[in-house]
């Protein structure tokens, strides 16, 4: 983890010496956490106990809403999930994996704003509180599509628990390697220009 951190550093501190426009930079990256939203949720799967599994995805949907813009954030949080379901074979799944991901993603960004309003002591209880608002978003999001849309009735009860697993999960990743970065000067400055 402390090797991956620190080439992320490296290539922002590279990237920030290049006097790169921002605009360019923030699409770049938007592009950059689509994919890696992507491939995170259909190559990491980790067993659960009830059958099911966890992917790493959603805390790229978090990690967006943290470091990047408001529009930039959705579109990769959203765009990253959907393309996952539609390679994944869960095209059915795709428009509200969309529309969800994207609001997990604001939910982060705007939540974090507002809860540390620029004081750095409690970072990561703030992280921690914007990271499970945003997977209330996903679980409540799956629940009423599931319901409503795909007509699942009580069967759409049935994804709660693998949906909690999965928010939890996120929270604690996003939460930990979000603060290990952000702990990181060069960083913060860095991120902090694409907000």
């Amino acid at each position: 983890m402390t090797i991956v951190i620190k080439s992320v550093v490296c290539i922002i501190i590279a990237m920030e010496k290049k006097n790169t426009n921002n605009k360019t930079l923030a699409i770049s990256y938007s592009a950059l956490f689509a994919a890696l939203t992507c491939v995170s949720t259909m190559v990491i799967q980790i067993p659960t106990p009830q059958g099911g599994y966890v992917n790493p995805g959603d805390c790229f949907v978090l990690l967006s809403g943290f470091m990047l813009s408001p529009f930039y954030a959705a579109s990769a949080a959203g765009i990253g999930s959907m393309l996952a379901d539609i390679l994944s074979g869960y095209a059915f799944y795709a428009p509200a994996t969309f529309v969800i991901k994207a609001l997990m993603a604001l939910c982060a960004h705007f939540s974090f704003r507002l809860l540390s309003n620029g004081k750095e002591s409690l970072r990561f209880i703030y992280i921690s509180i914007s990271s499970l608002l945003s997977e209330i978003i996903m679980i409540t999001g799956y629940f009423v599509y599931e319901f409503v849309f795909l007509n699942l009735g009580a069967g759409a009860f049935a994804s709660i628990i693998g949906n909690v697993i999965q928010g939890i999960f996120a929270v604690v990743v996003a939460t930990i390697f979000y603060t290990l970065l952000s702990s990181n000067k060069s960083f913060n400055n860095y991120f902090n220009k694409l907000k």
